[in-house]
């Protein structure tokens, strides 16, 4: 049998034949601190908030403190019915800014967050709800 050939017709060496490469030679790597960087900006208001709150919920959650779990209002109570013409109800779940507040802080569920957005957009088109901050 003879020996495979390489690109070209050039007959290839078995790998055999060479010698053994040096362990231990290649010089080590840079590490450290990384000159090439800018330098972080400064952090934003709403980034500072953040922070604070990651920080205050890491220490809360070491010391055993638990958050009570939101419920849906309106699952919890059966007789409340989304309505459009519901204001009162409506201005619960906006901000003062007139978004709509989310799930996560409002605590309600699925099914409900997709009626009360309607709700809320049907009412702002009728001019029962504001949709700018100052209106309010």
């Amino acid at each position: 049998m003879s020996a495979p050939e390489g690109p070209a017709g050039y007959e290839r060496n078995d790998r055999d034949d060479r010698p053994a490469r040096p362990q231990g030679d290649r010089p080590p790597r840079p590490g450290g601190d990384r000159g090439d960087r800018p330098p972080r900006m400064p952090m934003t208001v709403k980034g500072r908030l953040r922070a604070a709150a990651r920080k205050k919920a890491r220490k809360a959650k070491k010391k055993g403190m638990f958050q009570r779990r939101k419920v849906c209002r309106f699952c919890a109570d059966k007789g409340a019915v989304l309505d459009y013409k519901e204001v009162k109800t409506l201005r619960l779940f906006i901000t003062e800014t007139g978004k709509m507040t989310p799930r996560r802080i409002s605590g309600t569920c699925s099914k409900h967050q997709r009626q009360l957005a309607v709700c809320i957009k049907r009412s702002r088109h009728l001019a029962l709800l504001p949709y700018a901050p100052s209106h309010m």
